[in-house]
């Protein structure tokens, strides 16, 4: 069978040398599975986690939006979680953790700091995703629990889309209060226009007509926000 440190060593099978090898591996920031039976340890493997090669930009790409904070949840070691860490940027990591101890560090977040945004892509995920103020799932790697629990489920396994996807959620927001508060202030304008006679059917056809127009021209404008964004992105690197 194959397992990890915590169950050998709870099923009573580890044995000084695979204990050593563990500690050697762990030391080099690698995540170590033990191979064996429910006696005796045969075999010790070694895996080192290297971060995605857009993941440092991911990170840095979501303080831009002023997400100040970032953690890591993992089931892994802790050397080897702070080594991916440092590399992508990461502030914060929390090693070494089961399903019930991410949901457990997600309500402490909660606690802590307010709102909360949890991204993940597997089984083991989805508790977290469900406790967090929001849960993203990576769509192309997401198991279906994921999937299923999360808010919002991207369709790429490309990290930058983080970073695109609370820019583009924060500007949605905008425009919504924006048209909101132009449709509000026409129809208060029109009303106050009754009252001296100054609002003919025509003129409360046009005016209403003409909202209904610059709303939705001003909602369009979210189409093209990606490509806005990597004009700035480009103009910004020039200079």
């Amino acid at each position: 069978s194959v397992g990890s440190r915590r169950l050998v060593e709870a099923l009573g099978a580890m044995q000084p040398g695979a204990e050593a090898r563990v500690g050697r591996f762990q030391s080099e920031g690698k995540t170590t599975m033990l191979v064996g039976t429910a006696q005796r340890v045969l075999g010790v493997m070694a895996l080192a986690d290297r971060p995605r090669p857009e993941a440092a930009a991911a990170v840095a790409g979501l303080k831009g939006h002023g997400i100040a904070h970032t953690v890591m949840l993992t089931g892994d070691n802790r050397r080897a979680a702070r080594a991916v860490a440092d590399q992508a940027g990461v502030d914060e990591v929390a090693a070494e953790l089961l399903p019930q101890d991410k949901v457990r560090a997600v309500q402490e977040l909660m606690t802590a700091h307010g709102g909360v945004a949890m991204v993940g892509d597997g089984v083991n995920d989805a508790p977290a995703l469900a406790t967090a103020t929001v849960g993203i799932a990576m769509g192309g790697a997401g198991t279906d629990t994921a999937l299923e629990t999360a808010d919002i489920v991207l369709m790429s396994d490309d990290l930058t889309k983080l970073p695109f996807t609370v820019g583009l959620s924060r500007a949605t927001l905008r425009v919504i209060k924006q048209n909101i508060y132009f449709a509000v202030g026409v129809k208060l304008a029109a009303v106050l226009a009754v009252f001296p006679g100054w609002l003919t059917l025509w003129l409360a056809i046009l005016a209403d007509m003409g909202a209904t127009v610059i709303v939705t021209l001003n909602g369009m404008r979210l189409l093209a926000y990606g490509g806005a964004r990597r004009r700035h992105r480009r103009a910004r690197h020039s200079l």
